[in-house]
């Protein structure tokens, strides 16, 4: 058994042994074992174009004209007001679009892909987010690929369609660079803070805004928002956000639902602890919120939270940061009576707050 065990594998030894030797000393004999023959150019070029015939019908260009007092006479006149683009969500006539794209205007136009020109309404915006709603009318609209369970990651490719300049229908390429952005306040002199953004390398020029950030498939990943400002006339080059599909698929939800979205308010603002600040409080803490600020009249204060407290929970959940604190609050409906536990002077309290709804922007139109 053995015998015959060894010359099982003496004939492997010495066939590999012979395979190699020709390999070596008769080069001819390679092309029948190599890949090295395969032309480069047979290979399929890399490319995007499926992403882009599946979202780009989707993508519209949006323009706004507001009326402005005629300098020849007493009459006002409609006059091109901004630029930008939006998302056809659903084959009904909802698109997706930036606040600031349509703000203060008195007519949007829309102009799809295949050349259609078409007035739309305003349906409802939500100025925290940048994001609003319109309506058009016609037949056969394309619609937005779209997956709910969604999870973009850090290097993600992404394609940013939009509208730049008003030279047409542009894509740029990049990756997500970050995910989770918040406390964005120097996006630029209107913004608000917008919380949770895609950060991306994709280009977001302007005319870009409102339109559509997709992945390879030509799923919606996020609404593109804009390129970071410094503060002064300087952009951050490289350096753009979008607001996340699911955040943005919400919104839209609540504004087709009720032409507005209802958010708790609490009146507070707050940074987040690290070793250094618990450390100058003397406070033993690993996770939670300083208070800062807070509305004088608005419901923190009425149910005994003060400036300097360290926020540790609501309802029993731990905070880890800004963003959750932010998250827990706008979900609450309005009346809701919430658990704040706080740390002050070193013993931890528990205040009852009852939410009560923003209205922080509600002096905003909204027809």
């Amino acid at each position: 058994m053995w015998i015959a065990a060894l010359r099982y594998i003496g004939k492997a030894v010495l066939l590999g042994l012979l395979l190699a030797g020709l390999l070596l000393w008769v080069p001819s004999f390679r092309q029948y074992f190599s890949f090295d023959n395969i032309d480069p150019r047979d290979a399929p070029p890399l490319s995007y174009a499926y992403a882009a015939s599946r979202a780009g019908p989707a993508v519209v260009n949006i323009y706004t004209r507001s009326f402005q007092q005629s300098a020849l006479n007493d009459n006002r006149e409609l006059v091109p007001q901004s630029l930008g683009s939006g998302v056809i969500m659903l084959r009904k006539g909802y698109v997706l679009t930036n606040f600031h794209v349509i703000s203060d205007a008195d007519q949007i136009i829309v102009a799809l892909q295949d050349g259609r020109v078409l007035n739309a309404e305003l349906v409802g915006v939500d100025v925290p987010t940048d994001l609003a709603v319109l309506s058009i009318s016609a037949d056969n609209l394309p619609e937005i690929p779209q997956d709910p369970e969604l999870s973009p990651l850090v290097g993600d490719v992404v394609l940013a369609i939009g509208n730049p300049y008003n030279v047409g229908q542009t894509i740029t390429q990049g990756i997500i660079s970050a995910t989770g952005r918040i406390g964005l306040s120097t996006m630029g002199p209107d913004s608000n803070g917008r919380q949770d953004l895609l950060q991306t390398d994709a280009a977001i020029n302007t005319g870009n805004s409102g339109g559509a950030l997709v992945n390879t498939r030509g799923e919606l990943v996020g609404i593109n928002a804009g390129a970071y400002h410094l503060g002064t006339s300087q952009e951050g080059y490289g350096i753009n956000f979008a607001i996340p599909y699911r955040l943005a698929k919400r919104i839209m939800d609540e504004l087709i639902a009720h032409g507005r979205v209802k958010r708790g308010y609490v009146g507070i603002s707050s940074v987040q602890i690290d070793s250094v600040t618990a450390k100058l409080q003397d406070a033993e803490v690993t996770h939670g919120l300083i208070i800062e600020n807070m509305d004088s009249a608005g419901p923190a204060v009425k149910g005994g939270l003060k400036r300097g407290d360290m926020l540790l929970r609501i309802n029993d959940k731990p905070i880890n940061n800004v963003r959750d604190a932010m998250d827990i609050i706008a979900e609450m409906p309005p009346g809701t009576k919430a658990r704040f536990t706080v740390l002050r002077n070193g013993k931890q309290l528990v205040c009852t707050i009852t939410v009560e709804e923003d209205l922080r922007f509600s002096k905003l139109k909204n027809n």
